[in-house]
């Protein structure tokens, strides 16, 4: 993933910022426990698309 690619992008629904998980390849919104995958190198950034994060403690 290119460093400046995950500067600029935020979660499409709260606009926060994005955590990159290299080994599962997924852009993880932690406000809405939303991973996004990267499929071919390309983020796919709809909410359809995300799976469900369980909350860290």
């Amino acid at each position: 993933m290119d460093a400046r690619l995950l500067d600029i992008l935020v979660c499409p629904l709260c606009k926060g910022p994005l955590d990159y998980d290299k080994k599962a390849q997924e852009l993880i919104c932690r406000p809405d426990r939303l991973a996004y995958p990267i499929r071919d190198g390309i983020p796919i950034m709809w909410a359809e698309e995300a799976r469900k994060v369980e909350p860290t403690i």
